[in-house]
C-alpha cells in the first residue's frame, strides 16, 4: 500500500500495489491492518514487438485506448504477451503505473528472470514468487497486437482520448515535460538525451529525475549533459509540475506534452492543455516546437 494513486507501479514486479487515502494510511499504521474487496481480475495479453522509437508509454497509452478511463474499475489487471516479456523492468513500471488510469486497483507483471535480476541488491527481504494458476477464471480478457503501433498521444482533457501521433501532428506547443514516475527513469532521460544530442530546443523543456539515484546514473552516463546542452531545464528530483505543485506550471491557454500520467483539466495548471506522450514523442516535439513523430526526427 501507498499514500499515492500511482502504487500500482510495485505490479512490475508481481506485487499487488495499489494506492490509498491519508485516513486509511494511518489505519494501515496503527492497525497492519486494512478492509479490501477482493477485485475481479483482467487478462490482457499484448503480443508483437515495438517499433524504433516507439516505447512502454505507447504501447500503455494504446491498452488505456482500448479498455477506456473506466474500463477496469476496482480491477486487478494481469498482463501477458510477448511484448510484456520483451519489456525492461522500466517499461513494466510504466505499463502498471498507469492502470490506475483506467480506474484500475492494480497492475501485474508476473515476475520473470528479469524481475529477479533486477530485485538483485535490492529486496529487502526474502520472497516467494505469486502466480495465477493455470486455469484462472478471469472477468474479461482483452487481446492486443502491437506490431507496427505508432507512437501515440492522449489529447486533453483524457487519458483515453489516444490517437496516432500524426493526427495531432502540428500542433504548437509552449512547453514540454519529460519526467514523472511514469517516465522520469534512467531509460526515459536516455531515450531523450539520444534524440536531443547535439540539438536545440525550439520550446521551454523541462527535465526532472525520478530519484536522486536516477539523476546520478544518468549524469555519470552523460544524458544530463546532453539534456542541459540542448537548452532544456534540469529540475531536482521528484514529481515537478505533474500535479501542478512547481517548476513548469502551464499559464491559462497553454499547451504541454508530458510524459506524466494524467492530463486531467487543471491537472498542471489552470487553463493549460496537456498531451501525453513518450520520453521520444516530447523529445521530437521540444526540437520543433510542435507534437512531432520522433521517428522523423
Amino acid at each position: 500500500m501507498g499514500a499515492d494513486s500511482h502504487s500500482c507501479t510495485y505490479g512490475a514486479f508481481g506485487a499487488f500495489g495499489t494506492g490509498v487515502g491519508a485516513t486509511d494510511m494511518a489505519e494501515i499504521f496503527a492497525s497492519g491492518r486494512l478492509w479490501f474487496r477482493v477485485p475481479g481480475t483482467m487478462r490482457v495479453t499484448v503480443e508483437g514487438k515495438l517499433a524504433e522509437r516507439v516505447s512502454a508509454k505507447d504501447l500503455t497509452l494504446h491498452v488505456i485506448k482500448h479498455i477506456g478511463a473506466n474500463g477496469a474499475t476496482y480491477k486487478a489487471m494481469e498482463y501477458y504477451g510477448t511484448a510484456i516479456e520483451g519489456m525492461s523492468i522500466s517499461g513494466r513500471m510504466t505499463l502498471c503505473n498507469m492502470a490506475i488510469e483506467m480506474g484500475g486497483k492494480a497492475g501485474i507483471v508476473p515476475p520473470d528472470k528479469k524481475t529477479e535480476e533486477y530485485l538483485k541488491g535490492r529486496a529487502v527481504d526474502a520472497y516467494t514468487p505469486v502466480y495465477a494458476d493455470e486455469a484462472a477464471d478471469y472477468i474479461e480478457e482483452v487481446n492486443l497486437d502491437i506490431d507496427g503501433l505508432a507512437p501515440q498521444v492522449a489529447k486533453p482533457h483524457s487519458v483515453d482520448n489516444v490517437c496516432d501521433v500524426d493526427e495531432v501532428a502540428g500542433i504548437s506547443v509552449d512547453q514540454v515535460f519529460i519526467g514523472s514516475c511514469t517516465n522520469g527513469r534512467l531509460e526515459d532521460l536516455e531515450a531523450a538525451a539520444r534524440i536531443l544530442k547535439g540539438k536545440k530546443v525550439a520550446v521551454r523543456t523541462v527535465v526532472i529525475p525520478a530519484s536522486r539515484t536516477v539523476l546520478l546514473e544518468a549524469i555519470e552516463k552523460g544524458y544530463i549533459s546532453s539534456i542541459i546542452e540542448a537548452g532544456a531545464t534540469l529540475g531536482p528530483p521528484g514529481c515537478g509540475p505533474c500535479l501542478g505543485a512547481h517548476l513548469g506550471v502551464l499559464a491559462e491557454g497553454e499547451v504541454c506534452v508530458s510524459t506524466s500520467n494524467r492530463n486531467f483539466k487543471g491537472r498542471m495548471g489552470r487553463g493549460g492543455l496537456l498531451y501525453l506522450a513518450s520520453p521520444e514523442t516530447a523529445a521530437a516535439s521540444a526540437l520543433k516546437g510542435e507534437i512531432s513523430d520522433p521517428r522523423l526526427v
